[in-house]
C-alpha cells in the first residue's frame, strides 16, 4: 500500500455528471441480444434498478416500468432530476449512449414490446438528444475568484492534489501518567448476577436546554450509572463530589470489566465551576461494583474518547493537553502505563478522536487555525453552517501502526469535520459520518476509493452497522448546527440508499449495536436517555431515563459468565473477548 492512500474511483464524474465524451453511437448495425443482456446488467447488478422497480419492473418502492416503453431520454431525465435516483449516475459512469439504449430496450423487453427497426432509430434518436442536451452548456463571464473554485469544487480534485500530511517514519512519544488521588474503598453498589451483561453509563450536567416539559431536575455533578441489559432498567448509581466532577464524554472499561474510566477534575484538583474542554482534566478510574473512584491521574490532556484496543490496552484520545502531552495513546490498564503515543503537530494537522480495528488505529484529522486545538474543526464547522465559511481545507483520516508508530495511510473523505468512524468486521471499509456537511462515506481502506457518500439528518455523530452490516444506523446529532438534531438514518450498507428515518431524542451521539446483535442503543446528551430500538424492526423498545437527567456520553457493556468471572463485550469502538455478532459470535445470554 502506498503511504498516502488517494485512489480516483473508477466510478467518478464530473462534476456537471456528463456523459462521456468518448463514446459516440456509432453507424454500425444494432445487435439485440447485446443490448438486452447489457440492460439486464445494468438493471439488476450495476444501477440496481431492481432494488426500487422490481425484478420484473413490477414495482416496489418505486413505480412500476413494466407496463410502457421508457426511453433514454426518460432514464437521464430522472438521473438528473429525481432526489430518489441520488447516486445511480455514479454507479453507472461514465454514462454512455449506448447504456441508456440497453437500459430501454430491456425495460421494454420486460414490458413486452418488440424492438423493431423502428424503435431501434427512435432510441438512438433519443439517446443522442439525451445526450446533446446534457452537454450543452450556456458560458458566462467569469470572475477570478470563481475560476480558482472551479479548479478545485470537486472531490476528484481533492484526491488529484492530496499531498501527505504526517511525518514520514516513527512518530512516537511517550508521557509519564503520575497518580493524583488514591480514594478509600467503598461499599459495592450492586451485586452481579453470573450468566448476566450489565451497561454502564457515565453521565453529565448539560442537559438543560433539552429537559423534560417540566424542567429538569439540574444534575449537578458527574455520576456512575450501572443498568440490567435485559431488563433495560437502572440498577444504581453514585454521583460524584463537586470537586471530582469532569466534562463527561466518554465511557470506558478495562477489559476484565473491574474497573471504568471516566473524566475527573482538574489535575491540580478543585471545583471545575465552568468546564472546559479546552484544558487538560484527570484520568479517574472507577470501581465497577462501588461505582465510586478508586484513583485518578495525570495523563497530561483531557481524555475525548476511550475504547479496547486488542482486548489488553486502552487507545485514549485527548480534547487538550499540555506541552508535553500526547493527543492519542495507547495505555496499559494494569500497570497504569502509557505505551506511547502521537502528537499533532507530527501528523499534519490537529486531532479529533481516534478508532480501532483492533489491528491498526485510525485518526480522525482536521485542519487546524480556525480554532485552537481539538476545537478547530468544531468551529470551522459552525462558521459552514451559518454561512461565514464557503469552503473548508479537507479533512482526513490518519492510519497509524501501533507496532511501529508510523503513519501509512491518509484517507480524505467527502464533506467536513468527521465525528465518528465504524469499520466493518472484515476491514475493509470504513463509514465517517460528517457532521458539517450532514453526510456519510464508505470509503475502502485497501484504495481510499470513495465506493459511496450519503446524505443523512443534520450534524450526524455516531454510526454502527447491524448484525449482519447491510444497514448503517447514523445519530443524527445536530452537531455544529445548534445540537439540535432529534432522529436516526438508517442506510443500506452497500449502496448507500436511505431504507428509514427514526425519531429520537434531542442529541443523540453515540449509537451502538448490542453484544447479542438485536437492538440499537443510542445516548442522548440532549435529554439525559438512552433510546433501545429494536434492530430488525426498528422498533422503539425502551426510553431508560437517566438520573437526574444527566447528559449521558459513551456505554459500555460487562458481561458475567456462569462462574462470576467479568469481561467487557463491547464498549464505543468495537466487540470484544470473544463476542462479535457480525462475525457470528452474539452474546447469547
Amino acid at each position: 500500500m502506498r503511504n498516502v492512500v488517494v485512489f480516483a474511483s473508477a466510478l467518478a464524474m464530473s462534476a456537471t455528471g456528463a456523459l462521456s465524451s468518448e463514446t459516440t453511437m456509432g453507424g454500425g448495425g444494432f445487435d439485440l441480444q447485446a443490448a438486452l443482456e447489457r440492460g439486464h446488467e445494468l438493471y439488476s447488478e450495476i444501477a440496481i434498478c431492481a432494488t426500487c422497480h422490481g425484478m420484473e419492473g413490477e414495482g416496489s418502492i418505486g413505480p412500476a416500468l413494466n407496463v410502457d416503453g421508457v426511453m433514454p431520454t426518460d432514464i437521464l431525465y430522472q438521473l438528473q432530476t429525481n432526489p430518489q435516483m441520488a447516486g445511480i449516475d455514479e454507479l453507472m459512469a461514465p454514462i454512455t449512449p449506448e447504456d441508456l439504449i440497453a437500459l430501454s430496450v430491456y425495460i421494454r423487453d420486460l414490458s413486452g414490446m418488440e424492438t423493431d427497426a423502428g424503435a431501434q432509430e427512435e432510441l438512438r434518436f433519443s439517446a443522442l438528444g439525451a445526450m446533446k442536451g446534457l452537454q450543452a452548456v450556456e458560458t458566462f463571464n467569469l470572475s477570478a475568484r470563481e475560476k480558482a473554485i472551479q479548479e478545485i469544487e470537486t472531490w476528484q480534485s481533492v484526491l488529484d492534489g492530496w499531498e501527505r500530511k504526517a511525518k514520514e517514519g516513527p512518530i512516537k512519544h511517550t508521557y509519564e501518567m503520575k497518580l493524583v488521588e488514591k480514594f478509600e474503598p467503598a461499599e459495592p453498589k450492586f451485586t452481579p448476577e453470573p450468566g448476566k451483561t450489565y451497561w454502564y453509563e457515565n453521565t453529565g450536567i448539560t442537559t438543560s436546554l433539552f429537559g423534560p416539559a417540566d424542567g429538569p431536575k439540574g444534575a449537578d455533578s458527574s455520576q456512575v450509572v450501572v443498568g440490567d441489559a435485559e431488563t433495560k432498567e437502572v440498577i444504581a448509581s453514585y454521583k460524584l463530589p463537586r470537586h471530582l466532577r469532569g466534562e463527561v464524554h466518554t465511557t470506558a472499561a478495562t477489559p476484565d470489566g473491574k474497573h471504568l474510566y471516566i473524566i475527573g477534575a482538574l489535575p491540580e484538583g478543585g471545583a471545575q465551576e465552568k468546564i472546559s474542554l479546552e484544558t487538560p482534566a484527570t484520568l479517574m478510574k472507577v470501581d465497577a461494583l462501588t461505582l465510586q473512584p478508586v484513583e485518578s491521574y495525570d495523563i497530561g490532556g483531557r481524555i475525548h474518547h476511550a475504547q479496547l484496543f486488542r482486548d489488553k490496552y486502552m487507545l485514549v484520545d485527548t480534547f487538550a493537553r499540555n506541552p508535553d502531552g500526547l493527543d492519542v495513546f495507547l495505555m496499559d490498564p494494569d500497570t497504569n502505563e502509557i505505551l506511547g503515543g502521537v502528537r499533532d503537530e507530527d501528523l499534519g494537522g490537529t486531532t479529533y478522536t481516534s478508532w480501532t480495528d483492533n489491528e491498526s488505529i485510525y485518526i480522525l484529522m482536521q485542519p487546524s487555525g480556525y480554532a485552537p486545538s481539538a476545537i478547530s474543526g468544531y468551529r470551522a464547522g459552525m462558521m459552514y453552517y451559518s454561512g461565514d465559511l464557503v469552503a473548508m481545507r479537507p479533512f482526513w483520516v490518519a492510519k497509524l501502526n501501533p507496532d511501529t508508530w508510523e503513519v501509512e495511510a491518509e484517507y480524505p473523505y467527502p464533506g467536513y469535520r468527521g465525528n465518528w468512524i465504524t469499520i466493518d468486521s472484515s476491514s475493509e471499509f470504513m463509514y465517517v459520518p460528517a457532521g458539517a456537511g450532514s453526510i456519510v462515506s464508505k470509503i475502502s481502506l485497501e484504495t481510499g476509493e470513495k465506493v459511496w457518500s450519503s446524505a443523512t439528518g443534520i450534524g450526524p455523530y455516531g454510526a454502527t452497522l447491524n448484525a449482519d452490516e447491510t444497514q448503517l444506523w447514523v445519530s443524527d446529532k445536530g452537531e455544529m448546527a445548534g445540537m439540535f438534531g432529534r432522529t436516526v438514518t438508517v442506510l443500506n450498507a452497500e449502496t448507500g440508499r436511505h431504507i428509514d428515518t427514526l425519531f429520537s431524542a434531542y442529541q443523540v451521539d453515540h449509537i451502538l449495536l448490542s453484544p447479542n446483535g438485536k437492538e440499537m442503543w443510542a445516548t442522548s446528551n440532549g435529554e439525559g436517555k438512552i433510546y433501545v430500538w429494536d434492530a430488525e424492526t426498528r422498533e422503539l423498545l425502551n426510553k431508560i431515563d437517566m438520573p437526574e437527567d444527566g447528559d449521558a456520553h459513551g456505554l459500555v457493556w460487562v458481561h458475567y459468565d456462569e462462574e462470576g468471572n467479568s469481561r467487557t463485550v463491547r464498549d464505543q469502538g468495537n466487540f470484544h473477548n470473544g463476542i462479535h455478532p457480525a462475525k457470528g459470535m452474539p452474546l447469547t445470554n
